[in-house]
């Protein structure tokens, strides 16, 4: 455990309400496993709230409702990375795994069966649910670049993302470098449950894996360590 970090410990059966932005739902169901998540907008004229579909006016009825299992559920899966040394890190919208600064990432990156090295920025590992964040910022660069010759999987997933319910995760490499001791073909795939990208620094001392954002919160990720990234064993459980 980092010294200065936030844990929290949720009982098995309980309903959490979080009232705030989505980045507070988000970052609160990392820490739950399955319990079922109310998220309220205290602040409705000033944030859209994708999260957020209820008020605080609203709480009266839907605590009794929801605590007795009459209010619909929504699922949202997660991603983890498990690294060599035993750490493991969730994400409920995308994984960040690559270069502390502005330098070169470097690794191997495998999965079913292929296998290369890398130079690039990074890579993301979406969710669903983040699938029209981050990824979806980076799909549109590449399909603007790429024009017609574009897949319909691609334009299909900037266009509408994937549902945050999904059997699978997506990744994307950001700005793969090709040169003679490095590859840029394996750069985009889909991750089935199951399954796993395999990642191998090279990174001396600036390697990082983060989540959903919080670059303050990260595992080192530097030389001779290991990295699987798939769809977490827990998943999210948002209340409708």
């Amino acid at each position: 455990m980092k010294p200065g970090a936030i844990h929290f410990l949720f009982p098995p059966d309980c309903l959490v309400v979080v009232i705030g932005q989505d980045g507070l739902v988000a970052n609160t169901l990392k820490y739950l496993n399955g319990q079922p998540v109310i998220g309220v907008n205290p602040e409705p004229q000033r944030w859209d709230g994708v999260l957020l579909p209820f008020k605080v006016q609203d709480l009266k009825a839907l605590i009794p409702e929801a605590q007795s299992g009459k209010r619909p559920t929504r699922s949202v899966t997660m991603a983890r990375v498990k690294l060599s040394d035993g750490q493991e890190l969730h994400a409920v919208n995308d994984l960040f795994i690559g270069p502390r600064s502005h330098v070169s990432a470097r690794y191997t990156i495998e999965m079913d069966g292929r296998r290369e090295a890398h130079s690039s920025s990074g890579i993301i590992v979406s969710t669903g649910m983040g699938s029209t964040g981050w990824f979806r910022s980076l799909l549109t660069g590449a399909l603007a670049m790429a024009g017609p010759a574009s897949s319909e999987e691609l334009k299909l997933l900037q266009h509408a993302g994937f549902p945050w319910e999904s059997n699978h995760l997506y990744f994307t490499v950001r700005e793969p470098f090709p040169s003679r001791s490095s590859q840029a073909e394996l750069v985009f795939g889909r991750i089935e449950r199951g399954a796993s990208l395999q990642l191998t620094s090279a990174m001396p001392d600036y390697g990082v894996i983060f989540s959903d954002g919080v670059e303050s919160d990260f595992l080192e990720f530097n030389s001779g360590i290991s990295a699987e990234a798939g769809i977490s064993p827990k998943s999210g459980t948002l209340v409708q």
